[in-house]
């Protein structure tokens, strides 16, 4: 019994240490993270500990244990886990690089005209012209304006449409289709339109990835397609 009370009493002490230590800021744990080394190192001084004379019971050892072995699988879990992350994040990179050169297509050739403004908007011709048309139509499919396009060399080219309808008056606010028909050099037809341009550049910003398309960057998730140019 008097073996009983020292190991309580020395329990006692190093309870009361460890109280003044948390007391003063002098435990070390930065991160507040109780990790499987911490829990290893306070299972065996709970065992080193014991009342002899009352034992810790087989079944809550084996209980603190498995707890352990659980937190190491979990651990280990998290950092094959970040691992995997990491190397996904690699590999998505190097397969969005494979895009440059290639033909992203946004899915919508739409512009927006403002209030007594114009529109401005950019237009990849996929091979020198002769001669073109674009049309501008409402979202109901209506044609709006007709521009006509001289002979344009291949390439993202600039183009406004000052917002008047093909009667002369002032068009709506509001958003508007546009498609270039054309002629091309060599002879033959072509279409084209807003939305469809070839992947000059690759940015990744912030974790995000950016095509650069004409003269503006767009985020990959905005891209519906992307293809060879000779499609």
């Amino acid at each position: 019994m008097a073996v009983g009370l020292q190991t309580a009493g020395a329990l006692t002490q190093d309870v009361k240490a460890a109280a003044t230590k948390l007391g003063k800021g002098q435990v070390e744990n930065p991160n507040g993270v109780l990790g499987k080394d911490e829990f290893l190192k306070l299972l065996l001084v709970e065992l080193q500990h014991q009342d002899p004379t009352a034992p810790v019971e087989t079944d809550k050892i084996l209980s603190q244990t498995s707890q352990l072995a659980s937190l190491e699988a979990s651990t280990n879990t998290n950092l094959e886990l970040g691992k995997l992350s990491g190397s996904l994040r690699s590999s998505m990179k190097f397969t969005t690089v494979s895009a440059m050169g290639k033909i992203a297509d946004m899915g919508s050739d739409e512009i927006r005209l403002k209030e007594n403004g114009n529109a401005n908007f950019e237009i990849y011709v996929p091979e020198q012209i002769a001669s073109g048309t674009i049309e501008v139509n409402d979202n109901v499919g209506n044609l709006v304006k007709s521009i006509n396009v001289s002979e344009t060399n291949k390439g993202t080219r600039s183009f406004f449409w000052n917002g008047e309808n093909n009667d002369g008056n002032r068009a709506e606010e509001g958003s508007y289709h546009v498609r270039l028909k054309y002629n091309a050099k060599n002879g033959g037809f072509g279409e084209t339109g807003v939305g469809v341009y070839p992947v000059s550049s690759i940015k990744f910003e912030d974790g995000k990835t950016l095509l650069k398309l004409g003269t503006r960057y767009v985020p990959f998730n905005a891209v519906k397609e992307i293809y060879e140019g000779n499609k």
